[in-house]
C-alpha cells in the first residue's frame, strides 16, 4: 500500500530536477503521475522509468508560458482517467538577464513572473473545479529559499515570494471544499539550474568557492538531492496531509535560517 494509492498527481516541470523526483516518488506511492514539460526526450526517460518500477504515467508536452499550454496536462488528465486529485506546481526558474535594477528592462521580468506565479495559477486553476467536486484535493505549489529571503535575482525572488501569497489564499478560498494547499520551498538544490560555474564566473570567484558559499547559507552546510523533497510532497499530497494547509514549508537544510 502507497501513501498515494488511487490518486491522479499531475507534476509540472517533471522532465528533469526537482520535479523529476516529485514525479518518480508519487509513483512509487502508487498514483498514477501525468509528467509535463516542454521537452518530449525528457518526459519519455520518466515515464518509461516509472514503466520499469511498475507505476503508470502518462506524458504531455506543453508549454506552461501559454495559457492553454499551462492547462493541457490537467485536461489531459481529466481526459484519460477522470480526475485529478493532486497537482504539483514545480515550474520555475528565471527567464532572459538577471534583471539588474539599474538597466532597463527587456521583459524578462515579466516572463519570469509568467513562468513561475501566472503558470501555476492556469494550472491549479484548471484542476480545482474536479477537486471540489470530489471534495478531495491537494495543491502543492514548490516556492524557494527566496520565498522568504532576498538574495536572488529581483524577478525570481518577487516571483517565489508571490507563489507563497498565490498559496495561502488558494489555501483560504478552497478549505471548506476538502482541499489543502501549500508551498514546499527547496534551497540549493543539485539539479541542472544550479550553474556553479555561472554564478561563479558573475562574481569573480572561483567554482570551489562559489559552491562552498552556496553550501555555507544552510545549517546543514550542504546542498540537497532532488529526491530529498518527495518526502514532504508525498506527505501534503496524501491524506495525512489533510490537516496541513495554507503553509510554508521549508526542505532546505536549514536555509538562511
Amino acid at each position: 500500500m502507497g501513501a498515494l494509492d488511487e490518486r491522479v498527481a499531475v507534476v509540472t516541470g517533471s522532465g528533469r530536477g526537482i520535479g523529476r523526483a516529485i514525479a518518480l516518488r508519487c509513483a512509487a506511492e502508487g498514483a498514477t503521475v501525468v509528467v509535463t514539460s516542454r521537452t518530449a526526450v525528457d518526459l519519455e526517460a520518466v515515464v518509461a522509468q516509472i514503466s520499469a518500477e511498475g507505476g503508470v504515467a502518462h506524458a504531455v508536452v506543453a508549454d506552461a508560458m501559454d495559457r492553454e499550454g499551462a492547462r493541457l496536462p490537467v485536461l489531459a488528465a481529466l481526459d484519460r482517467y477522470g480526475r485529478v486529485d493532486v497537482v504539483v506546481s514545480n515550474v520555475g526558474g528565471s527567464v532572459g538577464r538577471t534583471h539588474d535594477p539599474f538597466e532597463p528592462d527587456d521583459g524578462s521580468f515579466e516572463r519570469t513572473l509568467v513562468l513561475n506565479v501566472t503558470s501555476a495559477w492556469w494550472t491549479i486553476n484548471a484542476a480545482l473545479p474536479s477537486m471540489r467536486d470530489r471534495a478531495w484535493g491537494r495543491v502543492i505549489t514548490i516556492g524557494s529559499g527566496a520565498s522568504r529571503h532576498t538574495g536572488a535575482a529581483p524577478a525570481y525572488t518577487t516571483a517565489k515570494h508571490a507563489i507563497v501569497g498565490l498559496t495561502r489564499q488558494l489555501a483560504a478560498a478552497t478549505a471548506r471544499h476538502g482541499i489543502a494547499v501549500n508551498c514546499v520551498c527547496p534551497g540549493w538544490t543539485n539539479t541542472s539550474l544550479v550553474d556553479f560555474e555561472r554564478i561563479a564566473g558573475r562574481q569573480g570567484i572561483s567554482v570551489e568557492q562559489a559552491r562552498a558559499a552556496a553550501e555555507a547559507e544552510s545549517l546543514q552546510g550542504r546542498i540537497l538531492e532532488p529526491e530529498e523533497l518527495g518526502g514532504m510532497v508525498t506527505l501534503l499530497a496524501s491524506a495525512d496531509g489533510g490537516g496541513i494547509t495554507g503553509q510554508v514549508i521549508g526542505v532546505d537544510g536549514g536555509y538562511k535560517v
